[in-house]
């Protein structure tokens, strides 16, 4: 696996357990403004479960480099899955993590892609070569 594969993979894995953990303790109010109003299950709930996945996630991609293709393609689901969820917080005009303007949500769209991306990066889907 390349450096550049291995950074993204660590980097993004490292961030989902930090991001995860912040779901559980002192983010947890702001993460609960982000479940959309429509969606069926509890904003509590949601936020725990939602952590719980990040941390396992996260922590699997960084500890299971021999599993980073599966983790990496599970991720950028995860990230798919969730997107809906940032749409809903532009469209409500919910404020969350200092993002208090239409602008500031709507930039924010464009970096869920990225992440998707990332993770397929770091998962070893997107190659040049059968070597990279």
């Amino acid at each position: 696996m390349s450096a550049p594969r291995t950074i993204a993979r660590i980097l993004l894995g490292s961030a989902m357990v930090g991001a995860g953990v912040l779901h559980l303790t002192t983010q947890r109010q702001e993460f609960q403004a982000q479940v959309p109003s429509w969606f069926p299950l509890g904003e509590d709930f949601t936020v725990i479960a939602s952590g719980v996945v990040e941390i396992g996630l996260g922590a699997t991609f960084v500890a299971l480099p021999k599993q980073k293709r599966l983790i990496g393609g599970l991720l950028a689901l995860f990230y798919v899955v969730i997107f809906p969820g940032n749409i809903a917080q532009y469209v409500e005009g919910v404020d969350a993590f200092g993002l208090d303007t239409d602008r500031a949500r709507l930039i924010r769209l464009f970096f869920q892609p990225v992440l998707v991306l990332l993770a397929l990066f770091g998962g070893g889907w997107l190659r040049r070569t059968e070597r990279d």
